[in-house]
């Protein structure tokens, strides 16, 4: 846990902690304990079993551990909080090429696909911009960056088989979508642009196999982590034949590898449908939440004040229970 503060000066005043407990213990040693002629020897029996250490010390442990909270509160600690992202604009982009046909996943890839990305949207926070993308031998945006993420969900249903692969047209496509990108020039180079900080963006890309048409995926990754974009890649399938299931080639894992490496974002693979699912919801909890700093000033503040309740109820229940 990272913590710090707007006014540490403040913290010197920890030092009345340990002097607090000084003063405690001189404090002790200096009763004068005074004989009692006629002790009533029940109740003098039951304050002995109430007598503890933990029960005598209990209230001023509890008091001075307040008193440390209260001075942090007032120190004004700042430390990250988990937030939604809702600066990021995240792209889910699906491949719906021929080979997602295959049923090596029930009820196959791409239903699955469908599945995962459906948990993944009721997974993150509404607050979260949401995109979609399309893409076999072409890439097609279907939803544009939004809040909405029941339209996103219907359009899934949108996604139908089409020939050839293109991962690097789907990626290019997610990345024009999000705010204040730009698409490459034919040449692949960036044309300029304004240089004001992007928001951040992320890219999360489900494929099956390698590219066999379009832009290379590689540089399609490259050019989005120049534009501040994170790209994800998750591959679906067997990573090996599987007897009866009809399969239109093997998962294909190298270049979906090699894309999130160039995309600085991390690789997944998932060879059912369960899998698939935690693998989105996994996604959606780190790409979904992100840490900002924040004063946190009145959870320490809510800690002293009950603590020192702690304290009253020690030194009125445990420390004095029967008045005495």
């Amino acid at each position: 846990m990272s913590l710090t503060f707007v006014w540490p000066a403040l913290l010197w005043a920890l030092l009345l902690v340990p002097a607090g407990v000084a003063a405690y213990v001189w404090f002790i040693r200096r009763l004068v304990v005074r004989p009692v002629t006629f002790p009533d020897v029940p109740v003098l029996a039951e304050a002995g079993r109430a007598a503890g250490r933990w029960r005598r010390h209990g209230a001023a442990a509890a008091l001075l551990g307040a008193l440390a909270l209260v001075i942090v509160a007032v120190s004004r600690p700042v430390m990250p909080i988990p937030v939604p992202a809702d600066r990021v604009a995240i792209m889910l982009v699906v491949d719906h090429s021929g080979s997602m046909r295959s049923t090596d996943i029930e009820p196959n890839r791409l239903e699955a696909a469908k599945a995962a990305a459906r948990a993944f949207l009721k997974d993150i926070s509404p607050r979260v911009h949401v995109g979609l993308v399309g893409f076999g031998g072409y890439a097609t945006l279907l939803a544009p960056p939004g809040t909405d993420h029941d339209t996103i969900s219907r359009r899934l249903d949108d996604l139908y088989y089409i020939r050839r692969t293109a991962i690097g047209d789907g990626l290019l496509e997610a990345l024009a979508a999000l705010p204040g990108r730009v698409r490459p020039d034919p040449d692949g180079s960036l044309p300029r642009h304004p240089q004001a900080p992007l928001a951040p963006g992320v890219i999360i890309l489900l494929s099956d196999g390698r590219s066999n048409a379009g832009f290379d995926a590689v540089r399609a990754a490259e050019i989005a982590r120049a534009q501040n974009v994170v790209v994800h890649t998750v591959g679906v399938g067997a990573r090996e034949w599987q007897p009866g299931a009809f399969t239109l080639g093997t998962l294909d894992e190298s270049e979906l590898q090699a894309v999130a490496r160039a995309g600085g974002g991390t690789y997944h693979h998932a060879s059912s449908a369960e899998a698939l699912r935690d693998v989105y919801r996994g996604l959606a909890r780190s790409v979904g939440w992100e840490r900002r700093p924040d004063e946190v000033a009145a959870l320490f503040a809510l800690g002293g004040a009950a603590t020192l309740v702690g304290a009253l109820v020690i030194a009125r229940w445990f420390t004095h229970p029967m008045g005495i």
